[in-house]
């Protein structure tokens, strides 16, 4: 009974051994959630970063709308539907000039631009104004002359049909001269000394002399 003590001393030692080994890891891992916990709350992970959408697609540059063609240079000369006057166009580089003539004493010089579609608006003094549309080799429209509009039709000319004009100084008087050569060859014009109209003489289509009491001048092609 006595060998008894040391053994039963002993294991009671090994018990207190185990029961403070058990609380120490139990503590120690209290411990460190306490530790985790007495920093703060619980911070949570931030969130990776992610690209921001892109607001669209890069717009491409916008397709350039077909360019339409200028209407090409070219003369136009004809009649009114009643034959009573002659008009002549010519077209340079989207602009216009147009002369208007009846050969006697009406007449009106009009200029403006030309649509790539071929319409035109051209105005003149006395507010005077030619509109037409350029289709093909023909130009259709009308003349208003204040107190009357003219309905007219100009083919494509060939040279020399086309619009001339002549300035000049003459026995001290201005002289200004206008001439539309059709192409059937006939020509209509107005020649006005000081501002007074009458019909201009023929010309030589082919080099554009003209006499003018008794001087020599030269008639020129006209463009806008």
């Amino acid at each position: 009974m006595k060998r008894s003590g040391p053994l039963f001393t002993l294991l009671a030692g090994l018990l207190l051994a185990l029961f403070m080994l058990s609380l120490n890891v139990t503590s120690g891992t209290r411990s460190t959630s306490t530790g985790s916990e007495s920093s703060g709350d619980v911070v949570s992970a931030s969130p990776t970063p992610t690209a921001s959408p892109p607001s669209g697609k890069p717009s491409a540059s916008p397709s350039p709308s077909p360019s339409k063609t200028a209407v090409p240079n070219a003369d136009y000369a004809g009649r009114t539907d009643d034959d009573s006057s002659a008009i002549a166009v010519t077209l340079r580089d989207g602009k216009a000039v147009a002369y208007f003539c009846d050969g006697k004493d009406q007449e009106s010089w009009l200029k403006g631009d030309v649509k790539a579609d071929g319409s035109m608006r051209l105005t003149g003094q006395n507010g005077n104004v030619l509109t037409g549309d350029l289709k093909g080799k023909q130009i259709r429209g009308t003349v208003d002359m204040g107190q009357r509009k003219y309905g007219f039709t100009a083919d494509k000319a060939v040279k020399p049909s086309g619009l001339y004009r002549a300035t000049a100084t003459v026995r001290g008087a201005e002289v200004d001269g206008g001439w539309i050569v059709l192409p059937s060859g006939q020509q209509v014009g107005i020649l006005n000394r000081a501002g007074k109209p009458s019909p201009a003489p023929r010309i030589d289509p082919e080099t554009g002399a003209v006499t003018v009491d008794g001087q020599k001048l030269t008639a020129k092609p006209v463009t806008p």
